[in-house]
Protein backbone atom coordinates (compact mmCIF):
# COMPACT_ATOMS: atom_id res chain seq x y z
CA UNK A 1 0.00 0.00 0.00
CA UNK A 2 1.66 3.16 -1.04
CA UNK A 3 2.29 5.62 1.82
CA UNK A 4 2.47 2.76 4.58
CA UNK A 5 5.18 0.84 2.70
CA UNK A 6 8.27 1.89 1.43
CA UNK A 7 8.39 1.86 -2.52
CA UNK A 8 10.33 -1.00 -3.85
CA UNK A 9 13.75 0.35 -5.49
CA UNK A 10 12.51 -1.43 -8.77
CA UNK A 11 9.74 1.12 -9.05
CA UNK A 12 11.92 4.33 -8.50
CA UNK A 13 14.11 3.08 -10.77
CA UNK A 14 10.90 3.07 -13.22
CA UNK A 15 9.53 6.66 -11.84
CA UNK A 16 12.77 7.59 -12.46
CA UNK A 17 13.37 6.85 -16.03
CA UNK A 18 9.54 7.95 -17.02
CA UNK A 19 10.31 11.19 -15.39
CA UNK A 20 13.53 11.56 -17.24
CA UNK A 21 12.22 10.73 -20.27
CA UNK A 22 9.33 13.75 -19.73
CA UNK A 23 11.69 16.36 -18.75
CA UNK A 24 14.34 15.41 -21.95
CA UNK A 25 11.29 15.65 -23.98
CA UNK A 26 11.94 11.66 -25.01
CA UNK A 27 15.40 12.39 -26.62
CA UNK A 28 17.04 9.25 -24.22
CA UNK A 29 19.36 11.09 -23.12
CA UNK A 30 20.10 12.67 -19.72
CA UNK A 31 18.78 16.34 -18.14
CA UNK A 32 21.50 18.73 -17.97
CA UNK A 33 21.76 20.87 -15.32
CA UNK A 34 23.79 24.37 -15.54
CA UNK A 35 26.70 21.84 -16.95
CA UNK A 36 25.74 19.07 -15.00
CA UNK A 37 23.66 15.94 -16.06
CA UNK A 38 21.47 14.64 -13.72
CA UNK A 39 21.63 10.61 -13.72
CA UNK A 40 19.88 9.64 -10.36
CA UNK A 41 16.44 10.90 -9.00
CA UNK A 42 18.06 12.33 -5.91
CA UNK A 43 19.61 14.71 -8.31
CA UNK A 44 16.77 16.66 -9.62
CA UNK A 45 15.88 20.47 -8.26
CA UNK A 46 12.21 20.82 -6.93
CA UNK A 47 11.06 23.22 -9.72
CA UNK A 48 12.18 20.68 -12.49
CA UNK A 49 10.60 17.83 -10.06
CA UNK A 50 7.26 20.28 -9.81
CA UNK A 51 6.88 21.04 -13.85
CA UNK A 52 7.44 17.02 -14.77
CA UNK A 53 4.70 15.73 -12.11
CA UNK A 54 2.24 18.03 -13.82
CA UNK A 55 3.16 16.78 -16.80
CA UNK A 56 3.39 13.01 -15.80
CA UNK A 57 0.29 10.57 -14.89
CA UNK A 58 -1.50 10.64 -11.41
CA UNK A 59 0.26 7.11 -10.53
CA UNK A 60 3.61 7.87 -11.64
CA UNK A 61 3.16 11.60 -9.11
CA UNK A 62 1.99 9.29 -6.47
CA UNK A 63 4.78 6.91 -6.53
CA UNK A 64 7.45 9.61 -6.81
CA UNK A 65 5.88 10.94 -3.94
CA UNK A 66 7.60 8.39 -1.87
CA UNK A 67 11.10 8.65 -2.77
CA UNK A 68 12.20 10.74 -0.07
CA UNK A 69 10.78 13.54 2.66
CA UNK A 70 11.81 16.38 -0.03
CA UNK A 71 9.79 14.83 -3.09
CA UNK A 72 7.14 14.24 -0.86
CA UNK A 73 7.00 17.85 0.46
CA UNK A 74 7.24 19.24 -2.76
CA UNK A 75 4.74 16.87 -4.57
CA UNK A 76 2.32 17.08 -1.71
CA UNK A 77 2.13 20.90 -1.46
CA UNK A 78 2.32 21.45 -4.91
CA UNK A 79 -0.96 18.85 -6.49
CA UNK A 80 -3.43 20.63 -6.76
CA UNK A 81 -5.32 17.91 -9.25
CA UNK A 82 -5.66 14.07 -8.60
CA UNK A 83 -7.67 11.60 -10.25
CA UNK A 84 -8.09 7.96 -8.80
CA UNK A 85 -10.39 6.42 -11.35
CA UNK A 86 -7.89 4.22 -12.10
CA UNK A 87 -7.96 2.19 -8.88
CA UNK A 88 -9.99 -1.03 -9.53
CA UNK A 89 -9.21 -2.51 -5.78
CA UNK A 90 -8.87 -0.74 -2.14
CA UNK A 91 -9.42 3.14 -3.13
CA UNK A 92 -10.73 3.80 -0.12
CA UNK A 93 -7.65 2.72 1.97
CA UNK A 94 -5.26 4.84 -0.98
CA UNK A 95 -7.85 7.39 -0.15
CA UNK A 96 -6.79 7.08 3.46
CA UNK A 97 -3.29 7.13 3.00
CA UNK A 98 -3.41 9.92 0.42
CA UNK A 99 -5.71 12.60 1.93
CA UNK A 100 -3.68 13.78 5.00
CA UNK A 101 -0.50 14.44 2.57
CA UNK A 102 -2.19 15.85 -0.11
CA UNK A 103 -3.66 18.83 1.45
CA UNK A 104 -3.70 21.25 -1.07
CA UNK A 105 -6.08 19.73 -3.50
CA UNK A 106 -8.56 22.03 -5.61
CA UNK A 107 -9.76 18.91 -7.78
CA UNK A 108 -10.16 15.07 -6.56
CA UNK A 109 -12.17 12.75 -8.94
CA UNK A 110 -12.86 9.42 -7.34
CA UNK A 111 -15.71 8.10 -9.59
CA UNK A 112 -16.18 3.96 -9.78
CA UNK A 113 -17.52 1.11 -11.82
CA UNK A 114 -17.79 -0.59 -8.57
CA UNK A 115 -18.49 0.40 -5.27
CA UNK A 116 -15.31 0.73 -3.14
CA UNK A 117 -15.29 4.55 -0.86
CA UNK A 118 -16.72 3.95 2.29
CA UNK A 119 -17.77 7.12 4.55
CA UNK A 120 -14.26 6.73 6.16
CA UNK A 121 -12.26 8.06 3.35
CA UNK A 122 -14.37 10.85 2.78
CA UNK A 123 -14.48 12.43 6.26
CA UNK A 124 -10.90 12.22 5.60
CA UNK A 125 -11.00 14.03 2.69
CA UNK A 126 -12.97 16.67 4.56
CA UNK A 127 -10.56 16.62 7.78
CA UNK A 128 -7.06 17.26 5.30
CA UNK A 129 -8.40 18.99 2.27
CA UNK A 130 -10.02 22.27 3.03
CA UNK A 131 -9.21 23.77 -0.29
CA UNK A 132 -11.47 21.48 -1.92
CA UNK A 133 -13.04 23.15 -4.89
CA UNK A 134 -14.52 20.18 -7.10
CA UNK A 135 -15.14 16.19 -6.29
CA UNK A 136 -16.32 14.00 -7.92
CA UNK A 137 -17.83 10.99 -6.26
CA UNK A 138 -20.64 9.69 -8.56
CA UNK A 139 -21.28 5.99 -8.20
CA UNK A 140 -20.22 5.16 -4.42
CA UNK A 141 -23.43 3.23 -3.58
CA UNK A 142 -21.76 2.95 -0.11
CA UNK A 143 -21.26 6.29 1.30
CA UNK A 144 -24.10 7.45 3.87
CA UNK A 145 -25.15 11.03 5.65
CA UNK A 146 -21.59 10.80 7.10
CA UNK A 147 -19.72 11.92 4.27
CA UNK A 148 -22.29 15.17 3.79
CA UNK A 149 -21.79 15.81 7.19
CA UNK A 150 -18.17 15.99 6.90
CA UNK A 151 -18.09 17.87 3.13
CA UNK A 152 -20.55 20.57 4.81
CA UNK A 153 -17.66 20.97 7.88
CA UNK A 154 -14.42 20.56 6.12
CA UNK A 155 -14.95 21.72 2.72
CA UNK A 156 -16.88 24.87 2.16
CA UNK A 157 -15.13 25.99 -0.75
CA UNK A 158 -16.89 23.29 -2.38
CA UNK A 159 -17.89 25.02 -6.32
CA UNK A 160 -18.71 21.44 -7.95
CA UNK A 161 -19.68 18.56 -6.88
CA UNK A 162 -20.70 15.08 -8.50
CA UNK A 163 -22.98 12.53 -6.36
CA UNK A 164 -24.79 11.51 -9.28
CA UNK A 165 -25.61 7.75 -8.51
CA UNK A 166 -25.20 7.47 -4.64
CA UNK A 167 -28.55 6.24 -3.69
CA UNK A 168 -28.04 5.90 -0.05
CA UNK A 169 -27.72 10.03 0.34
CA UNK A 170 -31.29 11.62 1.96
CA UNK A 171 -32.50 14.85 1.76
CA UNK A 172 -31.91 15.66 4.93
CA UNK A 173 -27.96 15.24 4.40
CA UNK A 174 -28.33 17.18 1.26
CA UNK A 175 -30.28 20.07 2.64
CA UNK A 176 -27.43 20.01 5.71
CA UNK A 177 -24.55 20.26 3.12
CA UNK A 178 -26.36 23.03 1.80
CA UNK A 179 -26.12 24.89 4.88
CA UNK A 180 -22.34 24.90 4.52
CA UNK A 181 -21.99 24.61 1.04
CA UNK A 182 -22.91 28.18 -0.15
CA UNK A 183 -20.82 28.70 -3.43
CA UNK A 184 -21.45 25.51 -5.36
CA UNK A 185 -22.04 26.34 -8.71
CA UNK A 186 -22.42 22.62 -10.18
CA UNK A 187 -23.85 20.12 -8.68
CA UNK A 188 -24.74 16.68 -10.37
CA UNK A 189 -27.90 14.72 -7.98
CA UNK A 190 -28.79 12.20 -11.30
CA UNK A 191 -29.99 9.10 -9.65
CA UNK A 192 -30.12 10.69 -6.30
CA UNK A 193 -33.56 9.54 -5.28
CA UNK A 194 -33.62 9.74 -1.57
CA UNK A 195 -31.63 12.95 -1.60
CA UNK A 196 -33.01 15.06 -4.50
CA UNK A 197 -36.90 15.72 -3.06
CA UNK A 198 -38.70 19.27 -2.72
CA UNK A 199 -37.47 19.46 0.84
CA UNK A 200 -33.78 19.14 -0.37
CA UNK A 201 -34.38 21.44 -3.75
CA UNK A 202 -35.75 24.13 -1.54
CA UNK A 203 -32.52 23.87 1.03
CA UNK A 204 -30.82 24.18 -2.28
CA UNK A 205 -33.00 27.40 -3.39
CA UNK A 206 -32.24 29.17 -0.02
CA UNK A 207 -28.81 28.64 -0.11
CA UNK A 208 -27.10 27.61 -3.22
CA UNK A 209 -28.27 31.18 -5.28
CA UNK A 210 -24.60 31.19 -7.10
CA UNK A 211 -26.02 27.31 -8.51
CA UNK A 212 -25.71 27.22 -12.32
CA UNK A 213 -25.70 24.00 -13.43
CA UNK A 214 -27.78 21.08 -11.83
CA UNK A 215 -28.70 17.56 -12.94
CA UNK A 216 -31.91 15.98 -11.73
CA UNK A 217 -32.16 13.17 -14.21
CA UNK A 218 -34.33 10.16 -12.98
CA UNK A 219 -35.19 11.58 -9.39
CA UNK A 220 -38.67 10.80 -9.42
CA UNK A 221 -39.57 12.49 -6.12
CA UNK A 222 -38.89 16.04 -7.31
CA UNK A 223 -42.11 17.92 -8.38
CA UNK A 224 -43.34 21.26 -8.71
CA UNK A 225 -42.82 22.50 -5.32
CA UNK A 226 -39.19 21.39 -5.34
CA UNK A 227 -38.29 23.13 -9.17
CA UNK A 228 -40.14 26.54 -8.43
CA UNK A 229 -37.81 26.94 -4.95
CA UNK A 230 -34.95 26.64 -7.52
CA UNK A 231 -36.00 29.02 -9.81
CA UNK A 232 -36.46 31.89 -7.52
CA UNK A 233 -33.86 31.28 -5.16
CA UNK A 234 -31.03 30.37 -8.04
CA UNK A 235 -31.38 33.03 -10.63
CA UNK A 236 -28.42 32.19 -12.88
CA UNK A 237 -29.29 29.01 -13.26
CA UNK A 238 -28.19 27.69 -16.95
CA UNK A 239 -28.53 24.29 -17.67
CA UNK A 240 -31.18 21.69 -15.63
CA UNK A 241 -31.86 18.20 -16.45
CA UNK A 242 -35.19 17.45 -15.47
CA UNK A 243 -35.23 13.95 -17.25
CA UNK A 244 -37.36 11.52 -15.95
CA UNK A 245 -39.00 13.38 -12.93
CA UNK A 246 -41.97 12.47 -13.60
CA UNK A 247 -44.10 14.22 -11.31
CA UNK A 248 -43.33 17.67 -12.69
CA UNK A 249 -45.79 19.90 -14.40
CA UNK A 250 -46.28 23.40 -16.55
CA UNK A 251 -45.80 25.17 -13.14
CA UNK A 252 -42.50 24.14 -12.91
CA UNK A 253 -41.36 25.53 -16.60
CA UNK A 254 -43.16 27.99 -15.94
CA UNK A 255 -41.37 29.29 -12.51
CA UNK A 256 -37.95 28.70 -14.88
CA UNK A 257 -39.61 30.61 -17.37
CA UNK A 258 -39.97 33.79 -15.63
CA UNK A 259 -36.79 33.14 -12.56
CA UNK A 260 -33.96 32.01 -14.20
CA UNK A 261 -33.60 34.18 -17.51
CA UNK A 262 -29.96 32.92 -18.43
CA UNK A 263 -31.46 29.39 -18.88
CA UNK A 264 -29.84 27.61 -21.61
CA UNK A 265 -29.72 24.46 -21.37
CA UNK A 266 -33.15 22.63 -20.49
CA UNK A 267 -34.07 18.62 -20.18
CA UNK A 268 -37.89 17.25 -19.77
CA UNK A 269 -37.25 13.96 -21.52
CA UNK A 270 -40.25 11.64 -20.59
CA UNK A 271 -41.96 14.46 -18.28
CA UNK A 272 -45.19 14.25 -19.48
CA UNK A 273 -47.42 16.39 -17.81
CA UNK A 274 -45.65 19.28 -19.58
CA UNK A 275 -48.26 21.16 -22.39
CA UNK A 276 -48.10 23.40 -24.49
CA UNK A 277 -48.71 25.85 -22.07
CA UNK A 278 -44.89 25.23 -20.53
CA UNK A 279 -43.82 25.70 -23.95
CA UNK A 280 -45.58 29.25 -24.92
CA UNK A 281 -44.55 30.52 -21.23
CA UNK A 282 -40.43 29.85 -22.26
CA UNK A 283 -41.24 31.90 -25.49
CA UNK A 284 -43.36 35.00 -24.15
CA UNK A 285 -40.63 35.17 -21.37
CA UNK A 286 -37.99 35.43 -24.12
CA UNK A 287 -39.67 38.54 -25.69
CA UNK A 288 -40.98 39.70 -22.40
CA UNK A 289 -37.26 40.33 -21.17
CA UNK A 290 -35.98 40.79 -24.29
CA UNK A 291 -34.87 44.69 -23.72
CA UNK A 292 -33.56 43.77 -20.21
CA UNK A 293 -31.35 41.05 -21.41
CA UNK A 294 -30.22 42.85 -24.48
CA UNK A 295 -29.02 45.78 -22.28
CA UNK A 296 -27.15 43.66 -19.41
CA UNK A 297 -25.73 41.75 -22.39
CA UNK A 298 -24.56 44.83 -24.43
CA UNK A 299 -25.74 43.47 -27.99
CA UNK A 300 -24.89 39.44 -27.46
CA UNK A 301 -28.68 38.99 -27.08
CA UNK A 302 -28.26 36.24 -29.37
CA UNK A 303 -25.92 33.79 -27.09
CA UNK A 304 -28.48 33.93 -24.29
CA UNK A 305 -31.79 31.97 -24.28
CA UNK A 306 -32.37 28.21 -25.06
CA UNK A 307 -29.61 26.85 -26.88
CA UNK A 308 -30.36 23.15 -25.84
CA UNK A 309 -34.08 21.52 -24.79
CA UNK A 310 -34.70 18.21 -24.97
CA UNK A 311 -38.74 17.05 -25.04
CA UNK A 312 -38.55 13.57 -26.02
CA UNK A 313 -41.76 11.85 -24.97
CA UNK A 314 -43.27 14.78 -24.02
CA UNK A 315 -46.43 13.57 -25.85
CA UNK A 316 -48.99 15.78 -25.18
CA UNK A 317 -47.55 18.99 -27.44
CA UNK A 318 -48.67 20.67 -30.70
CA UNK A 319 -46.80 21.15 -33.25
CA UNK A 320 -47.82 25.14 -33.08
CA UNK A 321 -46.57 25.64 -29.49
CA UNK A 322 -43.29 24.14 -30.02
CA UNK A 323 -42.82 26.01 -33.21
CA UNK A 324 -43.36 29.18 -31.23
CA UNK A 325 -40.90 28.28 -29.23
CA UNK A 326 -38.13 26.99 -31.69
CA UNK A 327 -39.01 30.84 -34.11
CA UNK A 328 -38.52 32.60 -30.69
CA UNK A 329 -34.83 31.01 -29.80
CA UNK A 330 -32.79 30.94 -32.60
CA UNK A 331 -30.44 28.59 -31.35
CA UNK A 332 -32.74 25.93 -31.29
CA UNK A 333 -32.00 23.68 -34.46
CA UNK A 334 -33.73 20.58 -35.99
CA UNK A 335 -31.58 20.53 -38.77
CA UNK A 336 -29.03 17.65 -39.62
CA UNK A 337 -26.11 17.77 -37.18
CA UNK A 338 -27.51 20.00 -35.38
CA UNK A 339 -29.70 18.99 -33.64
CA UNK A 340 -30.42 20.77 -29.81
CA UNK A 341 -34.07 20.67 -29.72
CA UNK A 342 -34.12 16.81 -29.82
CA UNK A 343 -37.92 15.30 -30.28
CA UNK A 344 -37.33 12.00 -30.31
CA UNK A 345 -40.83 9.76 -29.94
CA UNK A 346 -42.86 13.15 -30.43
CA UNK A 347 -44.35 11.84 -33.87
CA UNK A 348 -47.13 14.37 -33.91
CA UNK A 349 -44.24 17.16 -33.72
CA UNK A 350 -42.51 16.19 -37.48
CA UNK A 351 -43.41 19.77 -38.77
CA UNK A 352 -41.23 21.23 -36.46
CA UNK A 353 -38.41 23.29 -38.35
CA UNK A 354 -35.61 25.88 -36.92
CA UNK A 355 -35.30 28.60 -39.26
CA UNK A 356 -31.89 27.03 -40.75
CA UNK A 357 -33.97 24.24 -42.10
CA UNK A 358 -36.48 25.73 -43.62
CA UNK A 359 -34.06 28.06 -45.24
CA UNK A 360 -32.38 24.82 -46.89
CA UNK A 361 -35.25 23.64 -47.80
CA UNK A 362 -36.52 26.58 -49.80
CA UNK A 363 -32.57 26.68 -51.27
CA UNK A 364 -33.31 23.11 -52.22
CA UNK A 365 -36.76 23.89 -54.25
CA UNK A 366 -35.24 27.03 -56.01
CA UNK A 367 -32.53 24.75 -56.82
CA UNK A 368 -34.96 22.06 -58.76
CA UNK A 369 -37.32 25.00 -60.03
CA UNK A 370 -34.07 25.90 -61.80
CA UNK A 371 -33.07 23.34 -63.15
CA UNK A 372 -36.52 22.59 -64.54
Amino acid sequence: MIGEEKVRSEDLNLCFEKLMMVAAGNSGGGVKRKGAVITEWKDIPMELLLRIVSLVDDRTAIVASGVCSGWRDAICLGLTHLCLSWCRKNMNNLVLSLAPKFTKLLTLVLRQENPQLEDTAVETIAKFCHDLQDLDLSKSFKLGDHSLYALAHGCPNLTKLNISGCTSFSDEGLGYLTQFCRKLKILNLCGCVKAATDCALQAIGQNCNMLQSLNLGWCDNVGDLGVMSLAYGCPDLRCLDLCGCVRITDDSVIALANGCLHLRSLGLYYCRNITDRAMYSLAHCRVKNKASIWQSMKGRYDEEGLRSLNISQCTALTPSAVQALCDTFPALHTCSGRHSLVMSGCLNLTSVHCACAVQSHRTLNSILHTAH
